[in-house]
């Protein structure tokens, strides 16, 4: 039990005796002398911010200290355990702790089955990935998950087992030590706010035991929940209405998403060492980066919301502390599709390193459908810097479905009426508006609001299912912007090569209500087959990405996430400028459907000599510039003095 003396002035002196003697016994520990010391000196640096953060979630409780005590002990345990090839990167990403804003970044993402059959099916692409320039693979949910029950893998029932379709954790630890050895870094779902209800936990709290049943947000009666669902929304009200389902026993669990993911309670510090284990053991395996899987979720407090409220940071910060203890180049990358005011709060070189562009990408849609850049261009210039330390995963489109996901308040800013708008750009992306290019299929469409998401591949959005003579073109210009903003540029595995939208998806088992299937097609072999030939969309696609991806890694100014606004004075033209050392990179790109300039005097305050770097075209802009449609260039230019 903890002193009283510990919770005044001297606390965090009296808890850092008490871990530090506990270490110095080394039970169980098994550690040499180099690592003990290792660990020690990063024990000195991050244990105050540990030590803060979880007196804030669990100060109050008796047992708060010894709690501490243990969470450091398993740390400790997982560093000693850590494999040597892993403490090396760990050594040089210290002292390089910005590698993930290298220029030379670029990401790819998919699920192992639909892309590569399973696990061995993936590291035999890696030459591919290798020609394509990936540095960064992020493969969807890929754990133990009981089927028809799965949610695409996000119901997790072992986070130590991978999905026996796709391999084994031994095939998973080989993959990532292969991926590294060819300069990849493996990125993969931790899926954190809930498990599935098969996991062993969830089995232990169903039978009643009482230690687990704490590890969830499971009650008696209606009364809690009741109380609960007069402030929380419904996320899936299709799947089951509020937020709670009733147990066989008579008790309610929490359930966020759908029946049969249950709610983990954090307001337990047993989870939070629970789940810090699991952490630390997908560390030890190899992989780089986790990706916290909806985070705005994971705390709960009564006359909330229940999320993005401020303990969801705070466990995000303690997590991220002990990760630097034991396996410090590991890093987060939120997914938080929210307000894009909350969105930001998760970036942090103490939260998540990396965090989804959703706004950006978003907006790049809303320009193409709207052939207007104001609110792409207003969301580039007041929301897109971000700490230091700290990057962007900027992606043309995901896994998931198109939200749209603007600010009310900056829409009206610039006239918009954002209901009526979102309702205008559901209509476009499903083909229901004349003259829309796009195949896309509704998501959770609800046509008597109108409201709905978007699914659809980027070439079926971009209308080359359609037949369109000009979806390479918007193709490209969509990704030009994800390419040179600033951060990592992520594709969709597949989309490199003008993949179509699947409409067999339905009759796969479990899909037939996800529309979200249609834009995860199997591998598509055509496509690859014919990405050297120019002539091909397929072919056109390719070239154009990997021009992209190899000007990008040659111009230095496209390193980081700084970014500049610029007012191009034409609202069909996005301008931005991305500052180097003496020179800069202005991105112009035409969202249009015909020629547009911007006028020498826009271009004034730069040296009449620029060059595209794309091209390597010699560019005068003294008497300003014409873009053709859909148009784009990346000029260094130098300002005039």
């Amino acid at each position: 039990m903890v002193e009283p003396a510990l919770v005044a002035d001297g606390v965090h002196s009296g808890a850092r005796r008490h871990v530090l003697r506990a270490l110095a016994a080394g039970t169980g520990i098994g550690w040499d002398g180099a690592d003990r010391a290792v660990f020690e000196e990063r024990f000195d640096r991050h244990f105050p911010a540990l030590f803060r953060l979880f007196h804030d979630l669990y100060g109050a409780r008796p047992d708060w200290l010894d709690q501490l005590t243990d969470l450091v002990m398993q740390s400790a345990r997982s560093w000693a355990e850590r494999p040597a090839a892993l403490k090396g990167l760990d050594a040089e990403r210290e002292h390089n702790s910005g590698w993930f804003q290298s220029n030379t970044m670029l990401g790819g993402v998919c699920y192992v089955d639909r892309y590569a059959v399973d696990l061995e099916g993936v590291r035999a692409r890696i030459p591919y990935f290798k020609e394509l320039g990936l540095t960064y693979l992020h493969l969807m949910p890929l754990f133990l998950a009981p089927e028809p029950h799965s949610d695409g893998g996000y119901a997790v029932s072992s986070y130590r087992d991978v999905n026996p379709r796709l391999g084994t954790m031994e095939q998973l630890r080989d993959l990532a030590a292969e991926l590294r050895a060819n300069g990849i870094s493996l990125v993969v779902d931790f899926i954190f706010n809930h498990t599935s209800d098969e996991h062993e936990w969830a089995r232990k709290a169903a039978a009643g035991e009482p230690a687990y049943s704490d590890y969830y947000w499971i009650f008696p009666d209606r009364s809690m929940p009741d109380a609960f669902e007069q402030t929380v929304r419904e996320i899936f009200p299709d799947d089951h209405p509020g937020s709670f389902v009733d147990l066989p026993d008579g008790r309610w669990v929490w359930t966020t998403f759908h029946t049969f993911q249950w709610d983990l309670n954090y307001s337990n510090p047993d989870v939070f060492r629970a789940m810090a284990g699991e952490m630390l053991f997908l560390a030890n395996q190899g992989v780089d980066i986790l990706r916290m899987d909806a985070v705005a979720f994971i705390w709960k407090q009564l006359g909330t919301p229940c999320e993005n409220l401020p303990e969801a940071h705070t466990l995000l910060q303690a997590f991220n502390a002990v990760c630097r203890l034991a396996a410090p180049s590991l890093l987060f990358k939120s997914e938080a599709i929210v307000h894009p005011d909350e969105v930001a709060r998760y970036i942090d070189p103490a939260e998540c390193q990396l965090s989804y562009n959703p706004l950006q990408m978003a907006l790049i849609w809303e320009a193409l459908a709207t052939r207007d850049v104001s609110l792409l261009t207003q969301a580039l210039e007041r929301r897109h810097n971000i700490p230091d330390g700290t990057a962007w995963v900027n992606y043309v489109r995901s896994h998931d479905d198109i939200g749209w996901t603007f600010a009310d308040e900056d829409a009206a800013e610039l006239g918009i009426n954002a209901f009526e708008h979102r309702r205008f750009l559901n209509s476009f992306y499903v083909n229901r508006f004349p003259g829309s290019f796009a195949r896309g299929v509704p998501f959770q469409d609800n046509p008597r609001t109108g409201d709905c998401r978007i699914s659809g591949t980027t070439a079926s959005l971009c209308g080359l299912e359609g037949g369109a003579d000009v979806a390479v073109d918007r193709i490209l210009l969509a990704h030009s912007v994800a390419f040179s903003t600033g951060g990592i540029p992520l594709l969709y595995l597949g989309d490199e090569v003008g993949q179509f939208n699947d409409y067999g998806y339905a009759a796969e088992e479990g899909h037939g209500t996800d529309s979200r299937w249609v834009h995860r097609p199997h591998y598509p072999a055509a496509g690859y087959a014919r990405r050297a030939e120019p002539e091909t969309p397929a072919g056109a696609v390719f070239a154009g990405l990997r021009r992209m991806v190899s000007v990008r890694s040659a111009t230095p100014e496209l390193a980081g996430t700084r970014l500049v606004g610029f007012a191009t004075n034409n609202p069909g033209v996005l301008g931005y400028q991305r500052p180097g050392n003496g020179t800069l990179i202005l991105a112009l790109a035409n969202f249009s459907d015909g020629p547009q300039e911007v006028t020498a005097l826009t271009l004034s305050g730069f040296a009449a000599g620029a060059v595209d770097v794309l091209t390597g075209a010699h560019v005068c802009l003294d008497a300003g510039l014409v873009l053709d449609a859909r148009q784009f260039v990346w000029l260094r230019v130098t300002p005039r003095p």
